[in-house]
């Protein structure tokens, strides 16, 4: 039988932080939308702004209080709008400027953020820059994109895919992801000066790049956004290997929204927050790529065809996985961070697999459990907290299985048995992507009439977390009990003398645990675990959130 202490260890870090920045991010608890698969107003099939500002209030009903959008502007949609045609203009098939302005005056008047996508690092093709660029003769955007001469062998490259007018320029433009998506010319930190095309991020069109994304950001900021996610915001500057160039480039961002818009927040898809929240950033996420913390947790993205998830990740039935492992590495990020900004395990996003996939509604509880009762910011994303499924033979739409498994998490928000789940008033075969066809799919308006429904479970981790100090954002965080390939997980979060304790058992055994130093307050939230006397008994698949004194 383990033995738990309430002595310190060396991941001790029970007092209160305030990381500077916005201070609406101590209280946040994000829900991320995905546009086009949210809620259709005009019967078009592809949810929308309208759509979405129709549901702001069952969002607030969940305890989130901030959004993250998706990409909603003009865009060919080769990459679901991650390739970017007009940076300041709404994709027609979401609304119009003014739909997002209306947006954010309707989420402030209930309380709630508007954070948007901002692609930084590249645009369509389709883009007027882009068009500009590839002509053969001189002008203000020849060198906005990164062109390299025909005979250079530089990875991932691409010829002109031709032009307003017949002299198309005949080098090669460097892609940022697919290659439809033309990396901006924000610099190399260390150019090579045997190869003319690399210019310095100092460089007067690398800066004038570096200036045209503060000018966009603050067009949508005029309009009333709070902040902006930024995609693949580790990418900007190239041959920077120790990451000098890229930290002075946000660091710079930062500095001039601290001075215009002071309250505007920076969420980095970096995957490192030890480099991305020292670079400027507010929040950075731990993913399925940069730092190992959340494969440890939840597995690869990937999964071959009749194979499970491996290396075992702890959050399986098999107790195979080892806890110490996602320990070391969160808190590797965690320690250097927690006062200057916060850390996201996010429930899922449009990129990798829904949390349902392999695992049943029990297990999702348990992951929930901890998700929402780590320190940093919770990112829930949209039916996640209904246990939508993820759909594994969903198909290709919009660049989103050439990447990996990503439509499966894209289908439309089930609301409701209404037609097409009460998402669009649509024909079935004019949905963005086709519904979840189980009948029993899970829904927004079966689970309000269930007290036990995984909806109204998550709004109470998340009313649990906004109501008790201890496991707010900025709360105390130690771990009591972590041992290789051993459970449970128990950990403690606390708030001057306030303390919550936090247990996690995954596995299909069950497991007793001593308690030394804590006395029982008060079950906050249980799954088939107990704490009486000082002892903690744990069935499968099971967690306990208790309020103890020490």
């Amino acid at each position: 039988m383990a033995e738990v202490f309430g002595a310190p260890d060396s991941t001790d870090t029970t007092s209160d932080i305030a990381p500077p920045g916005p201070s609406w991010l101590r209280s946040a608890v994000f829900y991320q939308v995905y546009p086009q698969s949210f809620c259709d107003s005009d019967a078009d099939g592809i949810g929308d702004l309208p759509g979405l500002i129709s549901k702001l209030g069952y969002i607030q009903s969940l305890g989130c209080n901030a959004l993250w959008l998706n990409p909603v502007f003009d865009s060919p949609f080769g990459d679901a709008g991650y390739d970017v045609a007009d940076f300041v203009n709404v994709a027609s098939r979401y609304g119009t400027n003014d739909d997002i302005r209306i947006l954010a005056s309707e989420a402030h008047r209930l309380g709630m953020k508007v954070c948007l996508d901002l692609v930084a690092g590249h645009t369509s093709v389709q883009h007027p820059f882009f068009r500009q660029s590839m002509r053969a003769d001189q002008n203000e955007f020849s060198d906005w994109y990164i062109w390299v001469p025909a005979e250079e062998s530089v990875q991932n490259t691409f010829a002109a895919l031709g032009a307003p007018n017949p002299r198309t320029r005949p080098d090669r433009y460097v892609a940022n992801f697919f290659s439809f998506q033309p990396a901006l010319n924000y610099g190399y930190f260390k150019p090579d000066p045997s190869k003319p095309w690399q210019r310095s991020m100092n460089d007067p069109i690398c800066r004038t790049v570096q200036e045209n994304l503060r000018q966009v950001m603050k067009f949508w900021l005029d309009l009333g956004v709070d902040g902006f996610r930024v995609d693949m915001a580790s990418s900007l500057i190239r041959n920077d290997p120790d990451g000098e160039g890229i930290r002075k480039l946000w660091q710079e961002n930062r500095t001039w929204l601290n001075r215009y818009y002071p309250e505007a927040v920076l969420i980095a898809e970096w995957g490192h927050p030890a480099q991305s929240i020292s670079s400027g950033f507010n929040v950075d996420f731990l993913l399925h790529f940069g730092q190992p913390a959340y494969i440890d947790l939840v597995g690869p993205r990937s999964i071959p065809e009749g194979e499970s998830r491996k290396p075992d990740a702890f959050f399986e039935r098999s107790g195979r996985g080892d806890i110490t492992r996602f320990v070391q590495n969160y808190t590797e990020n965690y320690l250097p961070t927690r006062n200057q900004g916060y850390i996201s395990l996010p429930t899922g996003n449009h990129d990798f697999p829904r949390p349902t996939r392999g695992r049943d509604e029990k297990d999702v509880r348990v992951l929930f459990a901890m998700l929402f009762t780590m320190p940093s910011i919770p990112f829930l994303y949209y039916g996640d907290e209904i246990g939508m499924r993820f759909l594994e033979d969903a198909p290709e739409r919009e660049g989103a299985n050439r990447a990996g498994l990503r439509s499966g998490s894209r289908t439309p928000m089930q609301w409701s048995m209404r037609k097409n789940a009460g998402f669009s008033e649509a024909p079935p075969g004019d949905l963005y992507l086709p519904l979840d066809p189980d009948p029993k799919r899970p829904t927004v308006e079966d689970q309000e009439g269930k007290p036990d429904s995984m909806l109204h479970f998550t709004r109470k981790l998340i009313k649990l977390r906004s109501e008790i100090p201890a496991l707010s954002n900025t709360g105390g965080f130690r771990v009591l009990y972590a041992e290789s390939f051993k459970v449970p997980f128990v950990y403690e979060r606390s708030h001057g003398n306030q303390r919550v304790l936090v247990a996690i058992n995954p596995t299909s055994a069950s497991v007793d645990i001593s308690l030394s130093g804590f006395a029982m307050v008060e079950d906050l939230l249980t799954q088939a675990a107990t704490m009486t006397k000082g002892r903690l008994q744990m069935g499968l698949v099971s967690f306990g959130i208790f309020s103890v004194q020490v």
